[in-house]
């Protein structure tokens, strides 16, 4: 695989455990919620692939043309834009990565699936919890 997608991979692997692990935070800490933050854990520690070196070397963060946050990432007005936000990050990389590792594993790409469709479930049951206690 050559050295770009396996950056994109990169990047899209650290944003997606990234993303659950606020989420996970979120109902650890402040909802003392072990089921759910036990169900977002196994779904963060399913986010990862056998090529951990071959990531690690691909890794270019001073080359990375968009790595200066825009506006709407320098604020968040509560707990719930923090959650949807996050959700939205684990969604949308766990999408780029059920693509793209189709070029390496049918297997890593349905992993990515199931742990998309998972997040898409809990984020139903898990902003009604947050927008209850708004």
């Amino acid at each position: 695989m050559n050295r770009n997608n396996l950056r994109l991979i990169d990047a899209n692997l650290n944003r997606l455990r990234e993303g659950i692990r606020v989420v996970e935070d979120i109902f650890r800490y402040i909802y003392d919620d072990k089921q759910n933050a036990s169900r977002l854990k196994k779904l963060r520690h399913k986010s990862r692939i056998n090529l951990y070196n071959e990531l690690l070397s691909s890794r270019d963060i001073k080359n990375d043309v968009l790595k200066e946050s825009i506006k709407s990432e320098q604020g968040r007005d509560d707990l719930y834009a923090i959650l949807i936000a996050n959700f939205k990050r684990a969604q949308e990389s766990a999408r780029v990565l059920e693509e793209f590792t189709k070029l390496i594993s049918t297997n890593d790409s349905e992993n990515f699936k199931y742990i998309r469709y998972e997040l898409y479930d809990l984020e139903i049951v898990l902003t009604k919890i947050t927008s209850n206690s708004k």
